[in-house]
Formats: C-alpha cells, structure tokens, sequence
C-alpha cells in the first residue's frame, strides 16, 4: 500500500479526497484514519486539519446513522499521531490513548441509542433462556442494564482502541517507507514501558477504582499489551528467527486467553529487566 500512501502525500487535495472517499465506504474508514495519521505525523496538527476534518465528515455521517466507531477511530488515531509526532515515544503515546478512550466509555458514546434497555428487552423477546438469566441477576440484587451498559460500551471501546493503534502503526509505517526506510521496525522494535509509564499507568487504575471509574480498568492494559507484542517482534527481530514465529504467535494470541496474560506478564517484567538490552549485550 506504500503507493497509495506516496499518491496521498503529493499534496492536500490528494490527501483530502482519499481520506473522505475511505471514510465514506463502509468498513474502510481504517483506511480514512491512517491516511489522517500520516499526514498528521509527517506535516503537524495545523496543515493536517482538511484531511481531519474530510475524514471526519463521512464518519460524523456514519455517527448519525448509529455508528459511532469510524468517528471515534480516527479521533483517535489524530490524537495519538500528534502526541508521536511531538514526543517521539510509542509508550507515551499508548498511555494518552487509552485515557482518551477510557473517557470515551465514560461518556457513554459507544452505547446504542436509548441505552441497553430496548436491546435487553429484545434479547428477552427473543429467547427465554436469556430472559431467565436476566431474571436470576436481578434476584441477585445486580443491575442488568448497567452491566449490559458497561459491557457493550467497553468492548466497543476496546475494539476501538486496538483497531486506532492498528491505524496509527500502519500510518507510521508508511511514514517510515517513504521517508526513513527501517525506521518503524526499529521504533516499535524497541517500544517499552519505563518503569515511571508502568507506574503512572498503575496510578491511574487505582484512581479509577477508587473513583468507580471502570473505563480506566477497560483500557490501561491495552499499552502493556502492545508493549509486550513489540517485545516479542524485538526478541524474534534480535535473534534473525524465521517469520513462522511471529505467525504462530498472533495466532496463539488471537484465539487463546492465557497468550495474553503471557504477553501482559512479560511486558510487566521488561519494564524492569529490559530483555532486548541484556539480548543484545550477550550477542
């Protein structure tokens, strides 16, 4: 997609129409984004704004129609490309967009028109066995439309989140391949979290349970998980292993629970222990 993104930064007009015309298709406002992140990354927040706002227009669109999630991405994506562009550190950038989403949840955006009551009701319309169990956590005192509330506004949230970072690696990507070729593999290669990031990150969790604050709980461990997937990347780049690796390991990561907890753990430690560092001075 390297042409494409050459094609897109020939001038704004480039820019602009390809922007609006992905975020206008249905299923290729990431597209939409990443365009609005490269040129954020490469030219600043200022000259970026038509291409912004010709991505956000199609997707403030989609918003109308009940679909909140190209807008919202590729807010996103422009905030966390501006805070690349200005402090050049991943983590940091992970950290402030994931509080920005954990904000988004907290505001309630991602939730359906009229909240969870009318789609509860539905499912309960719908089948008797959801219903009985809908009746079974109400006899136990739970409240049913604000679980539903915070489930559906944090997987969404969620989904979000990952895909915006999906969006700003690929924008960085291009960034890279056309101006600093080997440049993102190696910034994501060495992407991790200070040991004062992993503390502010604990902080704020604990301020968000303090506060009843479950968007924050949602959220803050999506930086942990990208750290610990560049750790992965940098271990397999470090020691010249094949490819295969890398595809065994998404695999593993996509379909099973405890890969994550892996992931997460081993993020947590190298933020102490720093494996890629001690790699490279045993090679």
């Amino acid at each position: 997609m390297l042409p494409v993104a050459r094609w897109m930064m020939r001038g704004t007009p480039q820019s602009v129409i390809g922007a609006a015309a992905a975020t206008l298709v249905p299923w290729l406002f990431w597209l939409g984004a990443a365009i609005a992140g490269l040129v954020a990354l490469r030219r600043g927040l200022s000259p970026a704004l038509p291409v912004i706002v010709a991505a956000a227009v199609p997707a403030g669109w989609w918003w109308t129609r009940g679909d909140v999630i190209p807008l919202a991405c590729i807010l996103l994506v422009t905030l966390m490309a501006v805070v690349l562009r200005a402090r050049l550190r991943w983590s940091e950038t992970l950290i402030v967009g994931a509080l920005a989403g954990a904000a988004m949840i907290q505001l309630g955006i991602f939730l359906p028109p009229g909240g969870a009551g009318p789609l509860l009701e539905q499912l309960r319309q719908s089948s008797p066995e959801i219903a009985s169990m809908l009746d079974e956590f109400a006899r136990q005192g739970l409240e049913t439309e604000h679980l539903a509330e915070l489930l559906i506004g944090g997987v969404t949230g969620l989904v979000v989140l990952l895909a915006a970072v999906a969006c700003l690696a690929l924008a960085r990507s291009w960034q890279a391949g056309l101006y600093n070729p080997g440049g993102f593999r190696e910034e994501f290669h060495a992407l991790r979290l200070a040991p004062r990031e992993l503390l502010v990150l604990m902080v704020i969790l604990a301020v968000g349970a303090v506060l009843v604050l479950p968007g924050l709980g949602l959220m803050l461990w999506v930086p942990l998980l990208v750290a610990g997937i560049a750790l992965v990347h940098g271990v397999i780049g470090l020691k010249g292993m094949n490819g295969l690796w890398l595809v065994a390991f998404y695999v593993l990561l996509i379909t099973t629970w405890p890969m994550i907890l892996i992931v997460l753990l081993a993020a947590l430690i190298d933020s102490f222990a720093d494996f890629r560092a001690r790699l490279g001075r045993s090679d």
